[in-house]
């Protein structure tokens, strides 16, 4: 069967009434995403490896503390870059409960990543201590909380100085 042929016969396949068409087209979609949560919240599938990345790539005498704030810089990047469309998107995340729980779980599967950064940075072979999962987590909570931050101030406020800030609540000493 030619190229042709083969377009042809899909189109004659295709759903003639709008209810097909309709389920045929949330197939499709959920073929690429595997719920609405997902779709929406795509924009983030990169940003843990490129914090792990960019904590992997701190030098070796700063301490965690400071290579997890610097490296969490890069998923602030986004916000400078559409401050509009940032502020919507955490909005809409804030403000719906099961964009909220997927946007968490997503970064809760950062944390196995961070750790392991964090441990290599020690020079250890081993698996990620305690420390370092308890590190890696508490750095997600201040991106967290200074985002809220910064939507709660309609985007006036700085989100690097509340990242900053909020780093700086649980800094040791």
């Amino acid at each position: 069967m030619s190229d042709v042929s083969a377009a042809v016969s899909k189109f004659d396949q295709a759903p003639a009434t709008p209810t097909q068409r309709a389920i045929a087209e949330q197939a499709t979609f959920l073929r690429y995403f595997g719920t609405k949560e997902d779709a929406v919240l795509s924009a983030f599938d990169t940003h843990g490896e490129r914090v792990a990345s960019a904590l992997s790539e701190r030098p070796a005498d700063e301490d965690d503390w400071t290579a997890l704030r610097r490296a969490l810089g890069t998923a602030s990047e986004p916000y400078h870059q559409d401050p509009n469309g940032s502020l919507a998107m955490a909005r809409l995340v804030r403000d719906t409960p099961a964009l909220c729980a997927r946007q968490l779980e997503k970064q809760h599967g950062w944390r196995p990543a961070l750790a392991r950064a964090l441990a290599e940075r020690d020079g250890s072979a081993l698996p990620p201590t305690v420390g370092h999962w308890v590190r890696a987590s508490a750095a997600l909570d201040c991106l967290n909380v200074a985002v809220d931050h910064w939507s709660d101030s309609d985007g006036r406020l700085d989100l690097v100085a509340l990242l900053d800030e909020a780093f700086a609540a649980l800094a040791p000493g």
